[in-house]
This record gives structure tokens, C-alpha cells and sequence, in this order.
């Protein structure tokens, strides 16, 4: 597969996944993943591997919060190493409506056929990705 220009890695990280993630859509979620993907949990020291283990983190996000929301997005994204680089904002609503304080973070993502083949998450606070 040819590499995937600038853009499409930005659209690749912020629409496909992150706007995913905020709309529950775990098929289109994981769809941004190799089989093989590993997701890092930088802060934590936490690895979650394949497509299952990544399955599970987000069904635990999933079920903690009613809504996600990422926003205030800047990226760099490098065509030639198939490499992007995130820093946004995320708010966290919790099923009873009230709000998990305001957290910003980065994810380093490295992309392999169109896909994700590994990213390193760094968050503001408390983990939400156990």
C-alpha cells in the first residue's frame, strides 16, 4: 500500500478515530487499527495489545462515560515516516452528568498500511484508559 499523505494522517487520527471515539462507534474505532496494534499507556506504563486487548480498553471507556469529547486539536503529521503527532483537549461526562476535570493530552501515532500499528497515549491526570 502506498504511504498516506499528510492529510490523510491528519484525517486518519482526528476525524476517523478521535471523531469515532467521541460517537461510541467501536467498529470504526478499531477499523483505524492494525490487527496487531499496540496502544501504550504512556503515564501508566500500560500496554494493551491486538485488537481484543484495545477492544477492551475502549468498552471500559465506553461504559465509564456517557460522552467523550476531543477537541481543540493540533497536529503535526509527517508523510515521509508515516508518523502523527496530537495534542487536544478531552472532557469526560459521566452517567450522572457531572464532569471529570478538563484533561490535556498527546498521542504519538505510527501508521503501517493506512493503519495504526502503534500509538503512545500521554494524559493530563488520572488514566481513563485502564
Amino acid at each position: 500500500m502506498s504511504k498516506l499523505t499528510r492529510q490523510q494522517l491528519v484525517d486518519l487520527a482526528v476525524d476517523k478515530y478521535f471523531g469515532n471515539v467521541d460517537k461510541k462507534n467501536m467498529d470504526a474505532v478499531l477499523a483505524c487499527m492494525n490487527e496487531d496494534i499496540v496502544v501504550t499507556i504512556q503515564t501508566d506504563h500500560l500496554d494493551h495489545k491486538g485488537i481484543k486487548g484495545v477492544r477492551k480498553m475502549f468498552e471500559t471507556l465506553f461504559s465509564t462515560y456517557k460522552k467523550t469529547r476531543h477537541y481543540d486539536f493540533e497536529v503535526t503529521a509527517d508523510a515521509e515516516n508515516q508518523t502523527v503527532a496530537t495534542r487536544f483537549n478531552v472532557t469526560l461526562e459521566k452517567p450522572d452528568g457531572t464532569f471529570d476535570p478538563p484533561m490535556k493530552n498527546c498521542n504519538f501515532f505510527y501508521v503501517e498500511n493506512g493503519k495504526f500499528s502503534r500509538y503512545l497515549v500521554f494524559m493530563d491526570g488520572t488514566s481513563v484508559l485502564p
